[in-house]
C-alpha cells in the first residue's frame, strides 16, 4: 500500500495529493468500527474511512472533515467517483471550530488520529499534520467527541501501542467509558502493535475485547483479518 491509487471492491481511493496513504490502520478501523444513521469521520484524508463506512452501513449519511485542502479536494473526488456520492459529504475545515448541522449528534465518530507527541516533526508539513498532534491532540479529539457524539453514540479509533494509554487517559478525563478494545498483532510472534478502541458516554452492556492477528505468515492474511475485511479487498 502506498501507490497513487488503491482499488477496493466497490470504490477506488486516489491518494497522490494526500500525506497519508491507504494503510492497514485505516482499513482495520473502517472494517471494525460500529456505525449508525449519522457518521462523522474526523481527519478523513483521502476519504477512505468515510467510504468504508458508507459501504458497510447502507442507510448512513457520512460526513468527512479534513483540514488539509489538497486532501479534502481529493477526498471529494474519490467520493464523487464512488457509488456512495449521495450519502457522503466532505468538509474542508478544522474539526475543532467546525459546527455540524446535526442537532442530535452523531451515532458514530471514527478517527485514525495523529499520535506523535513531542517528536521531531517531518519536513513535509502535510505529513506532520497527519501524523503529529500539532492540530488535533487526543484531548482535543475527546473534546470534539464530547460535543458532537449522540448520547448512545460511539467514538472508534485506532492507535499504536505506544499511544494507547494516553488516549485511554484522555477519554476517561472527558467522561467516556471504554466499550470495545481489541489488540492487533502483525504476526502471531509479535507483540500487539496497534489497538482498536471504542468509547461512549455510557458503558456497554457487554464489554467487547479480544486480540486479532493480521498475517499468519508473510503475505498470508489470518482468518480473523480476512473475515473482517473480505467485503473490501479485491483478493
Amino acid at each position: 500500500m502506498g501507490k497513487d491509487s488503491f482499488s477496493f471492491r466497490r470504490f477506488t481511493v486516489r491518494q497522490d495529493r494526500c500525506a497519508m496513504k491507504v494503510g492497514t490502520d485505516g482499513t482495520l478501523l473502517g472494517a471494525w468500527a460500529n456505525g449508525g444513521r449519522r457518521v462523522l469521520d474526523i481527519g478523513t484524508g483521502s476519504g477512505l474511512l468515510a467510504l468504508m463506512m458508507a459501504q458497510r452501513f447502507a442507510d448512513a449519511s457520512i460526513t468527512g472533515v479534513e483540514i488539509d485542502p489538497d486532501a479534502a479536494a481529493q477526498a471529494q473526488e474519490n467520493v464523487e467517483a464512488s457509488p456512495f456520492a449521495e450519502r457522503v459529504t466532505i468538509v474542508c475545515g478544522d474539526i475543532c471550530s467546525w459546527e455540524p448541522d446535526v442537532a442530535e449528534g452523531y451515532d458514530a465518530i471514527v478517527c485514525n488520529p495523529p499520535y506523535f507527541a513531542n517528536d521531531l516533526h517531518c519536513p513535509d508539513q502535510r505529513r506532520t499534520l497527519a501524523r503529529h498532534d500539532t492540530t488535533l491532540t487526543f484531548a482535543m479529539l475527546m473534546a470534539v467527541a464530547k460535543r458532537m457524539l449522540a448520547d448512545d453514540g460511539e467514538l472508534s479509533v485506532v492507535v499504536p501501542t505506544s499511544a494507547a494509554s494516553r488516549i485511554e487517559a484522555e477519554a476517561a478525563l472527558a467522561g467516556f467509558e471504554m466499550r470495545r478494545r481489541w489488540a492487533v498483532r502483525t504476526t502471531p510472534a509479535k507483540e500487539p502493535g496497534r489497538w482498536l478502541m471504542a468509547f461512549g458516554r455510557h458503558s456497554a452492556a457487554l464489554f467487547d475485547s479480544g486480540e486479532g492477528v493480521i498475517e499468519t505468515s508473510p503475505g498470508v492474511r489470518s482468518e480473523w483479518y480476512g473475515e473482517l475485511t473480505k467485503q473490501f479487498y479485491l483478493k
